[in-house]
């Protein structure tokens, strides 16, 4: 391609971006406000209480795949459906450019549709009306602006609210895949101009991410197993899940995360009545002190490791769980999980040992109590009745930012966003930042044991190597501000919708070779 015509898709494709815009709005405001019709009906009715949660994705995701089709994001209808995991998948490439097949890059986009819990009721105490999760802002006259602007990690100025769509799930990350829908439209609109030529692009909006991270990329990589051909396995993923900082800017290239765990902690004791608690083994008491001792070492991080790139490890209780008669009884038992992040050289057994060779620990064993820490397994059926069965240990990944993968998402910037951003609105940049997510995302369920030795052409793909594991080229670029998300009055900059779209409509064309 010569550089007058890269010259002319760069700015073909910021156009209809442009012009797609609205079109992506209104999809994504209806993606957010689907629970709405679900949440409050009786389950004898069809409704769910936990729609748009993990494993209830269901009628968010069946409105999702009509989307892809009438949007004329596929070839055909028959280019986008549901894996057994629950998935929706979608392919776009362009049979015309005269490369056989097996030669083509694959990229995979990836974003996940589950949302966190909305907590309704907060949300219009809180704000003080005028903004529902599901619904978005319905009076601007009645909303706490110094409110939001106290909880959320970044406001534009008033004026430019308009910019703004409100509702559990805009930043973190419907946008995201929104934006892959409205991509992949674009690119079968300029295949005849390079945009897909050398590659095929595997779309996916995957479930179950917020309760088992990576749980949908885990379902696609085991297929991959199963004598899946090369021009399916991914020689770069794009993770659209949210890039921006409140402080840093929006839709920074992240090329890395710290990996997660679950550990679940049972004290097992001895009940009986409350007005003899000497009678009994109260593990509430006794896990209240290990607890304790757990987040003071925590603190002064004792048995956490720090990385110059992707940070500190760190360890929180997130959840508990209490066996008892009544409330005048000594418990039974007391169950707790701690949500702990992995940094470079931190490994689960590990992040168990430390917390099994507690002080606390050890003292309540000794107290006649029982004390066992384990991985918990995750098998909540997804949304299409599978079982995943994995532990809850989801490995964190680097990229090079040397690795070639990373150069095309630079250069895609570059082409597609730095032209568009010179007077910088909101929190976009004209330059691109290169950086990493401080959260988990699906990032985690592509890394394979390096020994794996089931999946065809990885040795062509220039995968990553990172220890026991090696994992295909990742990076993320997505809409949405990592502090605003899982809060009350989240909400995404649509400016950042329209310039994350013409990025993904772009690295195709670069990553492929028709623009390096």
């Amino acid at each position: 391609m010569s550089p007058s015509s890269k010259q002319g898709l760069d700015s073909r494709i910021a156009e209809l971006a442009s012009r797609d815009l609205p079109a992506a709005a209104a999809v994504l405001r209806e993606a957010v406000r689907i629970p709405a019709d679900h949440v409050d009906l009786p389950t004898d009715k069809g409704g769910d209480p936990r729609c748009g949660l993990s494993n209830h994705e269901g009628p968010r995701l069946e409105y999702l795949r009509r989307a892809v089709v009438a949007s004329r994001a596929v070839r055909s209808p028959d280019d986008v459906g549901f894996d057994e995991f629950g998935n929706l998948v979608w392919q776009v490439e362009d049979p015309d450019d005269g490369i056989p097949r097996e030669e083509k890059k694959v990229i995979y986009f990836d974003g996940h549709v589950d949302t966190v819990r909305a907590l309704r009721e907060s949300w219009h105490s809180k704000i003080g009306g005028g903004i529902d999760p599901y619904l978005g802002l319905t009076d601007a006259g009645k909303v706490d602006r110094k409110y939001l602007r106290s909880e959320l990690g970044w406001m534009p100025a008033d004026d430019e609210w308009g910019h703004l769509l409100f509702g559990r799930g805009s930043a973190d990350q419907l946008g995201g895949v929104v934006a892959q829908i409205f991509a992949t439209r674009i690119l079968l609109e300029l295949a005849g101009e390079g945009a897909l030529r050398g590659t095929i692009v595997r779309a996916h909006a995957t479930v179950a991410e917020e309760d088992n991270d990576g749980g949908g990329p885990l379902y696609l990589m085991k297929m991959l197993r199963q004598a899946a051909p090369a021009s399916r396995v991914p020689d770069v993923v794009i993770l659209t899940e949210g890039t921006g900082d409140s402080s840093d800017g929006a839709l920074g290239i992240y090329r890395g995360q710290r990996g997660r765990m679950q550990i679940e902690m049972v004290v097992t004791g001895r009940s009986c009545h409350g007005s003899m608690p000497a009678e009994g083994l109260n593990p509430l008491e006794w896990g209240g002190a290990i607890l304790a001792e757990a987040a003071r070492r925590h603190k002064d991080g004792d048995g956490f490791l720090d990385h110059l790139f992707l940070g500190r490890g760190t360890r929180t209780a997130s959840q508990s769980s209490l066996d008892t008669p009544s409330d005048c009884a000594v418990p039974e038992r007391f169950t707790v999980r701690f949500d702990r992040r992995l940094t470079v050289g931190e490994t689960p057994e590990r992040a168990v040992a430390d917390l099994d060779a507690l002080d606390a620990v050890r003292a309540a064993r000794a107290a006649g109590l029982g004390v066992t820490i384990s991985v918990p397994l995750y098998d909540d059926p997804t949304w299409t009745g599978y079982r995943p069965g994995n532990p809850q240990i989801y490995p964190g990944w680097v990229t090079p930012e040397e690795h070639p993968a990373i150069r095309a998402a630079v250069e895609s910037y570059r082409r597609a966003l730095s032209p568009q951003l010179q007077t910088s609105p909101g929190l976009l940049r004209p330059e691109p930042r290169v950086s990493r997510w401080i959260f988990s995302t699906d990032g985690v369920g592509f890394p394979v044991p390096l020994a794996e030795s089931g999946i065809a052409g990885v040795e062509r793909k220039d995968w990553v190597v990172s220890g026991a594991v090696k994992h295909p080229a990742m990076f993320g670029l997505g809409p949405g501000i990592e502090q605003n998300t899982h809060k009350i009055g989240e909400c995404v900059d649509l400016r950042e919708l329209r310039h994350a779209i013409a990025f993904l409509s772009r690295y195709p064309g670069v990553f492929g070779g028709t623009a390096v």
